[in-house]
């Protein structure tokens, strides 16, 4: 028997209205959450709550605070970009069965008043959303280059031609069921997701869809999303969507073995796309090939970090997957393990892949680019740098005229031709304190006569004393 120190859930959405991704850019319209969806998130915070909050389970985190929650022991992330409303619905009634209202929930004003909380206790647990425009983890795909050049060899392999071909009488077939959308193999997902969302909301074209149609929808949606979410190099940008999000896994698993950080629970309520990919990073998928598709709705993948039986003092990690509201979990193996893997061994082997910063996203997005692509960008680069030096040279040669102006205007105040005694006291001088030099003709106003060697200099009187500073 192992103890669980702490886990990570990676889960999945509930049901939702119909959700239109482009095929080619991975953006995607607005989707609002059903009755049925948070029913399925709530189901699956309540098989949580027994797998690891029950003491009778083998599962139990033992020094985790199971009623009341512990915010500083739980933390939460969802998803806020494609199916952001929907992700976070589901984050919220998944919260409501892993934590269910408690009486227990209430305060002692100083009046000695007790206040329990709304709905019989409700916890309010702390939801953190990750917005891609400032964290790429949980949808790393979109605005990526290199993933839609990824999208575009996909389309062009010889394999995904050959399918488009065998899949030619389904999409035949299909046609007069989805009302005008492209009935393609790059339209897949589409065609997958409107069948289907119509099968189970709508009674009247349920009971006109073939049988039949639903599952071949689903499995060329699979092998779609299977072959746009996956890389033959674990590395490979077509494991984007993974390698983003294992810097939070590896990240809470190292919190969780520190005895120091009180981190036991960490819930990233995400869409279906990293699932594909960690499977296939993880290697689950060579034992496992059934796990090469979209998983169910409210499907959850649970990272255990164990504590290794007597005397063994190592921690390992136990992969299990829950695929929908049916069922139970199910242990699988990383890396071709017959058994848990060490943590230290699976850190070491999946670390060096992992996307940790914005940074590293956009190298991420912009390597493998096409000639034309980074000619662009080289252009752009160099448009840059050149209008960096003009600028440059503009505020030098500014700085420069400045300088300039200011000396010659240093040059001629000092040049000006003085009075031997101070000219505004002269200037003030009575008419009749001036001495007498006589009457001369044809002098304007502002001119001061000047007798020097018995000859007349004619000054314009200045009455600045002296330059103010350029600004």
């Amino acid at each position: 028997m192992t103890d669980v120190l702490g886990v990570l859930i990676i889960a999945r959405n509930g049901d939702r209205t119909e959700y239109y991704q482009d095929p080619v850019t991975y953006e995607s319209s607005y989707t609002e959450s059903t009755a049925l969806g948070v029913v399925q998130s709530h189901q699956l915070g309540s098989f949580l709550r027994s797998t690891y909050m029950s003491s009778s389970s083998p599962s139990y985190i033992a020094n985790m605070k199971t009623d009341l929650v512990d915010t500083h022991e739980v933390h939460v992330h969802a998803k806020a970009g494609g199916e952001g409303a929907v992700i976070f619905d589901s984050a919220v009634a998944l919260l409501q069965g892993l934590f269910p209202p408690n009486p227990d929930n209430k305060i002692v004003l100083a009046n000695e008043t007790t206040v329990i909380a709304p709905l019989g206790g409700y916890q309010y647990v702390p939801i953190e959303t990750v917005d891609p425009g400032n964290d790429r983890s949980l949808e790393p795909w979109v605005d990526c280059p290199a993933f839609e050049q990824h999208i575009a060899k996909v389309y062009s392999s010889s394999e995904f031609k050959a399918t488009a071909k065998a899949a030619g009488p389904f999409f035949g077939a299909v046609r007069d069921y989805v009302f005008g959308r492209p009935t393609t193999l790059e339209n897949a997902w589409n065609i997958y997701d409107y069948i289907s969302t119509g099968h189970s909301h709508n009674k009247t074209y349920a009971h006109r869809l073939l049988p039949t149609l639903v599952e071949q929808a689903r499995g060329f949606a699979d092998f779609h999303e299977n072959a746009i979410f996956s890389d033959k190099h674990v590395g490979g940008i077509g494991n984007l969507a993974g390698r983003t999000i294992l810097h939070t896994v590896l990240n809470s698993l190292q919190r969780i073995a520190f005895n120091g950080d009180p981190l036991q629970f960490l819930l990233v309520e995400t869409s279906y796309q990293p699932f594909i990919s960690l499977f296939h990073m993880l290697e689950m998928i060579k034992e496992n090939p059934e796990l090469a598709g979209i998983p169910n709705y409210a499907s959850a993948l649970a990272f255990e970090l164990r504590r290794g039986p007597p005397p063994e003092d190592r921690d390992f990690v136990r992969i299990k997957f829950k695929n929908g509201t049916r069922g139970d979990f199910e242990t699988y193996h990383a890396f071709g393990h017959k058994s848990d893997i060490a943590a230290t061994e699976f850190i070491y082997r999946i670390e060096n892949y992992a996307i940790t910063s914005q940074k590293q996203w956009a190298a991420a997005c912009s390597s493998g680019l096409t000639d034309d692509w980074v000619h662009n960008s080289s252009q752009n680069a160099i448009s840059s740098t050149v209008f960096a030096i003009l600028a440059a040279v503009f505020l030098f040669g500014m700085f420069i005229l400045s300088k300039f102006i200011k000396n010659a205007r240093a040059k001629a105040q000092n040049s000006r031709i003085r009075l031997a005694d101070d000219e505004v006291s002269q200037f003030h001088l009575l008419q009749s304190q001036y001495p007498d030099y006589g009457t001369l003709s044809n002098v304007g106003p502002g001119i001061v006569p000047v007798l020097t060697n018995c000859h007349f200099l004619f000054l314009v009187h200045d009455r600045t004393s002296s330059l103010s500073p350029l600004p």
